[in-house]
């Protein structure tokens, strides 16, 4: 898959997987299994390891769950409530202990033991305790706040209100998993059934519905439990190794699982995994796999973490489930830069208790690579999106096969694929060559703008785009800011489908997202390989669109101080700032941005702060680290608010060098830049 490729179905994997959290932490109504939803946040792991700049901001990989629904009061986590990384292979849980150990620098002989236990299936909560009193408890939200069920919390046995034994923590924030047996749950279900109610879909379902009662007597009348495993918050440390803390936990009144146990390789922990997996159906409660975790705290503390989950832990899930269908046709999808995505429409059927009718056939090649052809039989997985994965011809068709359009199906321009100039091989991508001149890749550029991770206009989608850009009334961003004043004229409450309260709160809703962020305003403008990451990189970099703004037209100079800039940013690619310069040289681009700006309220980024010594500083490493890998060097640096670049220059404010430093050292000492040692870098900052 391309860049382009994948950088279309990033967005499009990100908004399915946002919608279907919506629906399991906001509404606890799934509509995909587990093993569908796990499919779908791998596929989007997977592009996003080959493509590290399509990383969004926002993506689901960055941040957890949902939202609070607003049903109840909110509580801020004050440490948050991350989610974890998934395997799915022997091959996956052997790749985690190699990078556990190459960020750490360890060697061969150097032991690191891990943790394995099950993955239990229910509703996150975090329970608060002060002096060994229960205080408050909450869900998990979206990781950075959950919603307030202290109340119904307080309802369940397995919940203790004061905690027992001696050596707790002042304060001590408990996190595990709400849910319900399989025996209650049958129990539950047979009394909603004589009731005349409807059954309960799952275990998950009744428990996170139970739990998330406006009234407690309610969630107390239910049979939930609570399994602990992990904390938040403390205020002293009460245990040196994963394992050992849960053992404490047990020892102050928690139920915690029997099924755990320690192990030093990958090896022990697929045959536990496994062994887990076989004894599934006789646990009595649902799981969805088993997690692993760096045992010795100290370690974990080191590992860190990335935007939405420990590096010290992984989830490895069990397998998602498969069919069998046949291939009914297949349609060409024209995205918004212009990539034609050719779709399989399938003979429908039900995988995990859901009806797929269509999958991905990503590009020419693919179809290539697999033989496919309309009339054949196919095995598909089904990848928790609304378009699953094909995975290989069961049976062939006798049909010929699939010729693919030299047109664009919508504008019938020439259809071509770019060359990549570094390998100077061909895109698989083709792609559209009309740009926005093409209706299609206008309204889907459109529809990016105002989509929930870019400008997030609450009731503005793809069919209210479509809509305007048919009447000629939206024909660039700008113009979405212009509707209201141009209402007289517009007249929307006539419209079907609209009144005049839906027309006001539209209207509303555009205007509130008038202040955005920076790195929101660089993100919507729908820049090839300027995603979010790459947008917020840009946005730190300048911290005000003004200054950014003042660089743009020195951007088509490769050798410019602003080009060269930007370049030595950890994390930018040559490709990303192509396309950013090429993007600009347009003068139509540069004043449809101009256009847009004019009608916005840009926020400087929001640079990370803290109150060691190199907060905001720019720091190079180089040479061969010896106290550490260069990973977790530049995590730490990041982690204190300093800024990580790859380039020596006027600007950088430490070089850390290491054995074997070569032009980078001298390139420093040549600038008068301050070199340090290692070992002066850890005193500096402590």
């Amino acid at each position: 898959m391309t860049a382009e490729q994948a950088k279309k179905r990033v967005v499009w994997l990100g908004r399915e997987i946002r919608a279907s959290d919506a629906l399991y932490y906001q509404d606890d109504n799934p509509v995909l299994t587990d093993a569908q939803y796990d499919e779908l946040r791998r596929e989007l792991i997977a592009l996003e390891a080959e493509f590290p700049h399509l990383i969004l901001k926002d993506s689901p990989t960055q941040s957890v769950g949902a939202k609070p629904a607003g049903k109840f009061g909110k509580i801020k986590h004050t440490v948050p409530m991350l989610s974890l990384d998934n395997a799915f292979s022997e091959e996956d849980v052997a790749d985690f202990c190699a990078r556990v150990r190459k960020f750490l620098s360890l060697k061969k002989v150097d032991p690191v033991g891990f943790t394995a236990e099950p993955k239990i299936d229910g509703l996150s909560a975090a329970i608060r305790y002060e002096h060994g009193k229960f205080v408050k408890g909450s869900t998990r939200g979206d990781g950075q706040t959950g919603e307030d069920i202290t109340a119904n919390l307080a309802t369940l046995d397995t919940v203790p209100m004061q905690l027992s034994g001696a050596g707790w923590p002042d304060v001590f924030e408990i996190r595990g998993e709400v849910y319900i047996d399989h025996a209650d749950f049958d129990t539950m279900n047979a009394a909603q059934v004589a009731s005349g109610k409807a059954a309960y879909k799952n275990p998950r379902n009744a428990a996170a519905g139970s739990l998330r009662q406006i009234d407690p007597s309610v969630t107390a009348s239910r049979p939930l439990k609570f399994f602990a495993y992990t904390w938040g918050e403390v205020s002293a440390p009460f245990a040196e190794t994963q394992m050992k803390a849960v053992e404490r936990m047990a020892e102050w009144g928690f139920d915690v699982n029997p099924q755990m146990k320690r192990h030093e390789t990958a090896q022990e922990m697929v045959a536990h995994y496994i062994e887990i997996m076989n004894a599934r159906a006789g646990l009595g409660y649902d799981i969805d796999g088993v997690v692993y975790k760096v045992d010795e705290l100290a370690l974990q503390t080191r590992l860190g973490f990335v935007s939405r989950a420990p590096r010290w832990a992984i989830a490895h899930k069990f397998p998602a489930e498969k069919a069998i269908t046949t291939i009914e046709d297949i349609d060409i999808q024209l995205g918004r830069t212009g990539a034609l995505t050719p779709v399989a429409r399938l003979t429908p059927i039900t995988v995990g208790g859901v009806v797929v009718s269509n999958a991905t056939l990503h590009n020419a090649d693919e179809i290539a690579r697999l033989g496919v052809k309309i009339g054949d039989s196919v095995e598909i997985q089904r990848a928790g999106d609304v378009i699953p994965q094909v995975l290989r011809v069961v049976t062939p068709s006798d049909g010929p096969a699939f010729e693919f359009p030299t047109e664009c199906p919508v504008c019938a321009a020439p259809v071509s694929s770019e060359i990549d100039e570094k390998t100077g091989k061909q895109d698989v991508v083709r792609r559209c060559t009309n740009g926005l001149s093409c209706p299609a890749q206008a309204v889907q550029g459109l529809v990016h703008f105002v989509s929930r991770q870019v400008f997030d206009i609450d009731g503005f989608g793809e069919r209210q785009i479509e809509a305007f850009y048919e009447k000629g009334l939206i024909k660039e961003p700008a113009d979405i800011f212009t509707l209201r004043a141009r209402n007289d004229e517009i007249k929307l409450e006539t419209w079907e489908g609209f009144g005049k309260t839906s027309a006001t709160k539209l209207f509303d809703s555009i205007d509130t997202r008038r202040n955005i962020p920076f790195d929101r305003v660089l993100f919507s403008l729908g820049i090839r390989h300027v995603g979010k990451t790459n947008s917020r990189l840009i946005a730190q970099h300048f911290v005000s669109w003004d200054k950014f703004w003042a660089v743009v037209p020195h951007l088509q100079n490769p050798v410019s101080d602003a080009y060269m800039g930007l370049l030595g940013i950890d994390g930018m690619g040559q490709a990303a700032l192509g396309s950013l310069a090429q993007f600009f040289a347009s003068e139509t681009n540069h004043q449809i941005v101009a256009d847009l700006v004019d009608e916005l309220d840009v926020q400087h980024a929001e640079v990370p702060t803290s109150d060691s010594p190199v907060a905001g500083k720019i720091v190079v490493f180089t040479g061969k680290l010896e106290l550490f890998s260069r990973d977790e060097a530049k995590a730490r640096a990041q982690s204190l608010g300093a800024k990580v670049s790859g380039s020596v220059s006027a600007k950088t404010d430490y070089l850390v060098a290491g054995p074997g430093a070569g032009s980078k050292l001298k390139k420093a000492e040549s600038l008068g830049v301050k070199v340090m040692t290692e070992d002066e870098w850890l005193a500096l900052i402590a």
